[in-house]
């Protein structure tokens, strides 16, 4: 008799092929699913492979679109990122997967979800609290968390001699040395070789932008333009080629910003569950957008609001690498993130070069910058004579713990 049926984050990989048959094992009915989130998979092979091994069902679905409205769009606004290097590419894909497989646990009456995630990472916390906000009944079978799987299961060897005697299909090509992420957003590097943070990556680790070396010679310059924060249009000054969609913008930054070997990045970062973890990433689109986002913001926000939004967006950026898209307070951060970009309006144009985004200028009819105003050739609408009284002001207080000090040496020097 059936323990119940479970639907299966699935990646067509060995662990989750050999977790597939595991979990029919164990007794249960299992449906997997597949997210396509701009990966270079091959989704139908990974259907016919499901399906023999004795998927009940097998899920293909393509989120791309919904990955970068719902979950970039909003990171873009808020400048998303974490301990000021990482762009969040994976955290920001696992609230986008974990959200489409509730709804197929809900639809297919499943009372059980489980993936493939290490009891290491964050990914295994990502998946799982999504699931419990949006599913509070769901139960989760981690098997990288227990003792009988991962005893079992103590690293590659025996999962390949697991496929072997369960007629799972195994790699035919060796594989890499480091453990390997891809989204739309971005490809992450670990584990492995890399697990040495004084190693040095390899040069044909990189796979979504080239060696700024070997990029090309002749920078490509483009116009990225935002409403509401969110780039709505982007265009190749020199081409004239324009992309208005999502989906179509953010596929065509990433091209441009691959081919110049932008966004590559070699970090140590803090892990949520308390270690420290080496990490490589290389994030060609996500860059050039958080440049001109920066550069667009600034010239139409005002200057309080945006130190306010600041902080926020460093709140945010923390919340989602730790798994709490799906929290109250995360959804107030992002709803005060989406308030503040009422105004982030207008055009920033970029010249891409050799791993490097330059910006070389901005327009806007909601901007704030009054050209009349800070001219050091026309006075305008200013008094220089007001900023005497502002200085001195703002001297008051230096001017008092300038003179306390001194007193407190005279007294000691006294007493001594």
């Amino acid at each position: 008799m059936s323990k119940g049926t479970v639907v299966l984050a699935y990646s067509g990989g060995l662990d989750t092929s050999c977790i597939l048959v595991w979990l029919k094992e164990q007794g249960y009915d299992v449906i997997t699913y597949l997210a396509n989130i701009g990966q270079d998979e091959d989704f139908e092979a990974a259907r016919k492979k499901a399906e023999s091994l004795g998927a009940k069902k097998v899920f293909i679905e393509d989120l791309r679109s919904d990955f970068v409205e719902d979950f970039i769009w909003p990171s873009v606004q808020a400048n998303a990122v974490y301990e000021d290097r990482y762009l969040l590419g994976t955290a920001i894909a696992r609230p986008c997967i974990a959200r489409r497989q509730v709804e197929i646990a809900r639809k297919e009456g499943a009372q059980f979800v489980s993936h493939g995630a290490t009891g290491k990472g964050n990914d295994q916390i990502r998946f799982e609290l999504t699931c419990y906000a949006l599913y509070p009944e769901v139960k989760i079978i981690a098997p990288w968390r227990i003792p009988e799987f991962y005893t079992r299961f103590r690293g590659r060897t025996d999962l390949m001699e697991y496929a072997q005697k369960h007629g799972i299909p195994v790699p035919v090509t060796p594989r890499a040395p480091w453990s390997m992420d891809a989204n739309l957003m971005h490809i992450s590097y670990e584990s492995g070789i890399l697990e040495n943070p004084k190693s040095h990556a390899p040069a044909d680790l990189y796979l979504m932008t080239k060696n700024p070396e070997d990029s090309p010679n002749v920078p490509d310059v483009l116009e990225i333009e935002f409403k509401n924060g969110v780039p709505v249009r982007v265009m190749h000054v020199k081409e004239g080629k324009s992309k208005e969609t999502p989906l179509d913008i953010f596929s065509y930054l990433n091209e441009i910003g691959g081919k110049h070997g932008v966004g590559r990045i070699d970090i140590v970062e803090n892990r949520f569950i308390g270690m420290k973890s080496r990490g490589i990433y290389e994030t060609p689109g996500g860059t050039l957008l958080l440049k001109a986002h920066l550069d667009i913001e600034t010239f139409t926000m005002d200057k309080e609001v945006r130190r306010i939004k600041q902080g926020l967006g460093i709140k945010f950026s923390e919340l989602v690498y730790n798994g709490f898209w799906y929290s109250p307070e995360c959804d107030f951060v992002r709803h005060c993130i989406a308030k503040s970009q009422e105004n982030v309006e207008g055009k920033v144009q970029l010249s891409v070069f050799k791993g490097q985004v330059y910006v070389l200028g901005r327009e806007s009819p909601k901007s704030l910058y009054n050209e009349e105003l800070v001219s050091m050739d026309v006075q305008g609408d200013y008094d220089p004579c007001d900023a005497s009284g502002f200085i001195r002001i703002n001297a008051v207080r230096l001017v008092l713990l300038e003179t306390k000090t001194t007193f407190c040496i005279c007294c000691f020097s006294a007493f001594n």
